[in-house]
């Protein structure tokens, strides 16, 4: 005889009973938090903030409660924009001294090099702003800015190639899987806007599309993290998000039936499961039907003042362009969003400098000024962080062919560029020195983890404590080698 069959409500993995048991823990640790009156959001959260079940809130009064992330795909070339060499002209054409590259692995596209000449820029360069920051001339905009900006010369990562290097700038690892910055910051913070989502990604496109990087879904993962805390990519061209519209001759109430339908079952499931996924899907399916009033009011240019413009620049009325990326940035900000995360391609210049770099520049010089001073006038910089940066550096010598007025230049993870303003940093430092070369750091280095624990600490995170189990492990996004605050960076 067949034996009966048991009810799929007790039939229970030893992982589905360890994620049921810590979501009870979180429940009753989040309750007796509230009643006690010792809530993470009386340390510094929003009020009004939903968080998910289990979420710590802040540990601390954080300055910035939002983040737009503008990230360089590719690695901009730091000594022809920030790191000024200007003694490097006296070494045109002469060879990398083996002292200064001391064995340090290369990438497989300038290995094989019979010599690595070295390749001062060609780029003029001015001091600007009280703090006396050297800046390329192509970055007019961004110079009136200097005081603004913290400056930082000397971030350096484990990774060599685009995918591990722009995985770990992420996540904090080169292996995929982990959940990225904007994940840990939706999950620690929780939501504004129940109409929005909390993490928002946008892929600007470059002018100039001579060398592009593939990337994907997986930079903003929620990795192990609950699946409402991954990324949601709006779209440049067509609707901003896929699916977000009802089907032709669907209407409002039969889509709002469907729905009420759709989560009753899905219901039945969470009941007999107890599968957090199954939660998330219930939300999102909730959170689309919303969107559909909140997203094209969100779009709506049109109602932006002429000054808009005159900060952003023309560029930013046409769709998919960094600066259209930057201003929507700023509306999302303004509604509520948590991080907002724009990728602009086309940075990896390992020839065509000379081509490429002004039409790169010109993307995004105006539209992060006009970013930083908007934000400002609307009273939101204090509590926002832009944060401005690729996945590493370039090499100070050639890779392939070298002239005075053109050259190429290969990855280089020991040292690089980044930026942050707005958000409790402090505007006008000018942090860390590489060598003459811009070949390795002299002073004050920051890890990958150095920088995401800074991020972490200005949004009100001890990065040790914030955490979530998986595997029975305590991941975090600093994972478990020592990472530090870099306490000179902040205001």
């Amino acid at each position: 005889m067949t034996p009966p069959r048991r009810p799929q409500s007790l039939d229970a993995t030893r992982r589905q009973l360890l994620v049921r048991g810590a979501g009870a823990l979180g429940s009753l640790a989040l309750g007796g938090a509230l009643l006690g009156g010792s809530s993470s959001r009386l340390l510094g959260g929003d009020a009004g903030a939903i968080l998910s079940p289990g979420a710590p809130g802040p540990h601390f009064p954080g300055k910035a409660k939002h983040v737009i992330y503008l990230h360089m795909v590719g690695g901009p070339s730091q000594m022809d924009l920030f790191d000024y060499k200007p003694g490097l002209k006296d070494w045109y054409d002469k060879d990398l001294p083996p002292s200064v590259r001391n064995g340090q692995r290369l990438t497989t596209m300038s290995s094989g090099q019979a010599r690595f000449p070295i390749a001062p820029s060609k780029y003029t360069f001015q001091q600007h702003g009280q703090c006396g920051m050297w800046l390329n001339d192509m970055l007019p905009y961004t110079a009136k800015c200097a005081d603004d900006i913290c400056w930082m010369r000397t971030l350096h990562t484990d990774a060599i190639n685009h995918e591990p290097a722009m995985t770990e700038m992420q996540t904090g690892n080169m292996v995929t899987g982990r959940p990225c910055l904007g994940s840990w910051v939706s999950y620690g913070l929780g939501s504004l806007n129940q109409n929005l989502p909390t993490f928002v990604v946008m892929v600007a496109t470059p002018t100039n599309r001579e060398q592009e990087q593939a990337i994907s879904g997986r930079l903003w993962s929620a990795g192990y993290l609950p699946g409402e805390h991954a990324g949601v990519s709006f779209r440049s061209q067509g609707d901003p998000i896929l699916y977000i519209n009802n089907p032709s001759g669907v209407s409002d109430s039969v889509r709002r039936t469907t729905l009420d339908g759709l989560k009753q079952l899905n219901q039945m499931t969470l009941d007999r499961t107890q599968d957090p996924e199954t939660q998330t899907r219930m939300s999102q399916y909730e959170m689309a039907f919303r969107m559909q009033s909140s997203v094209p009011e969100l779009t709506a240019l049109d109602k932006e003042p002429e000054s808009t413009w005159g900060l952003y620049g023309a560029e930013a009325k046409k769709p998919g362009t960094f600066a259209n990326s930057a201003l929507m940035a700023r509306r999302l900000i303004e509604r509520g969003v948590r991080f907002v995360q724009v990728y602009h391609n086309n940075w990896d210049h390992h020839s065509n400098v000379a081509g490429r770099l002004p039409s790169q520049c010109k993307d995004v010089d105006q539209a992060c000024a006009g970013l930083i001073q908007d934000l400002r006038s609307r009273g939101l910089l204090d509590s926002t962080l832009i944060i401005w940066g690729g996945e590493f550096g370039r090499t100070i010598y050639s890779q392939g062919g070298l002239s005075k007025e053109n050259y190429g230049r290969d990855h280089h993870p020991r040292c690089f560029t980044m930026w942050m303003s707005g958000g409790g940093t402090k505007g006008g430092t000018i942090y860390g020195e590489t060598d003459d070369f811009s070949y390795n750091i002299v002073k004050d280095p920051v890890h990958i983890r150095d920088f995401h624990a800074t991020i972490l600490h200005l949004l009100g995170f001890d990065h040790e404590r914030l955490t979530y189990r998986f595997q029975g492990l305590d991941g975090r996004l600093t994972g478990v080698e020592k990472a530090s605050v870099i306490k000179e960076l902040l205001a």
